[in-house]
């Protein structure tokens, strides 16, 4: 009889610790559970490096949409088309938001980025403008048209004048890469200088140098300019020079970043952009 008393005091026991075990364990794993939970909850911080008009402008429409999906985003402000680049590559910054595709090639090319486009956002038509001329047609023989020395934008801006009739470039070239040396036809012996930096335009215009002056309408819509209104010619809305979002190639596929692209090809912001610059800036959505 004792030996069955402590056989099942024994028992008990003994089951009281597994059924204290299995509580532990349980709750470690609830624990476990809970943890990874609130850090798959917790909001990713996205920096994103851009121009100031209009693309940080765009970007700080998009913060609180981007909130609601679980990422906070910071913008780091450039002056110049250098560092978005080297920040980028050197992983400062996550992605940026200033240039457009021929530029992120060369660029690429030229110091051995190896950064991707993860999704073309906005076009931002080139114009033409002048201080002393209402139209093309008035521009005189001889006249001087004042370019950025940005070898990247040549083509561009060649492509724009060959549109407009005022020269012609040579046939089966890309004309993406066209350079001065493509022209093969300038009817009124037009002198293209290529002077200064892209963000210099806008003062070379205000200070009436020049016949003309071809500017980006980022530093045109900067300086109060209305490329609309102002330019006496301006690139259709058919221009492949979209401006995209880039991103180390290793971070194409990251899901912040998809997230980043969804919310400034969303309807909300494509109606935000053609509202605040009417026209001077086209939303894109591939």
């Amino acid at each position: 009889m004792k030996k069955l008393l402590s056989f099942l005091v024994l028992s008990v026991f003994v089951l009281a610790l597994a059924a204290c075990g299995a509580k532990e364990e349980s709750s470690s794993t609830n624990g476990a559970s809970d943890d990874e939970a609130a850090q798959e909850s917790e909001p990713v911080t996205l920096t994103v490096g851009a121009s100031h008009t209009p693309h940080a402008i765009i970007l700080e429409q998009a913060k609180p949409l981007l909130a609601e999906q679980g990422v906070e985003l910071e913008i780091e402000e450039y002056q110049d088309y250098i560092l978005p680049n080297q920040d980028l590559a050197n992983g400062d910054i996550d992605a940026n938001y200033f240039q457009h595709i021929p530029f992120l090639e060369q660029k690429n090319a030229e110091e051995g980025y190896d950064l991707v486009n993860a999704g073309g956002i906005h076009i931002e038509p080139m114009g033409i403008y002048s201080k002393k001329y209402g139209s093309l047609d008035e521009l005189p023989e001889g006249a001087t048209i004042l370019i950025s020395s940005s070898v990247p934008d040549h083509g561009r801006i060649l492509s724009l004048l060959e549109a407009n009739g005022l020269i012609k470039l040579k046939d089966g070239i890309d004309k993406t890469a066209a350079t001065l040396d493509d022209i093969v036809e300038n009817p009124k012996n037009l002198k293209i200088e290529a002077t200064d930096a892209p963000e210099m335009m806008v003062t070379y215009y205000e200070n009436e140098e020049g016949d003309a002056v071809v500017i980006n309408s980022n530093f045109a819509i900067d300086a109060g300019i209305n490329p609309i209104e102002d330019s006496i010619a301006i690139e259709d809305s058919e221009s492949p020079y979209v401006n995209v979002i880039a991103v180390r190639s290793e971070d194409k596929d990251n899901e912040a970043i998809k997230k980043l692209v969804e919310v400034l090809r969303s309807e909300e912001i494509q109606n935000f952009i053609l509202e605040e610059w009417g026209g001077a800036v086209v939303p894109v959505s591939e």
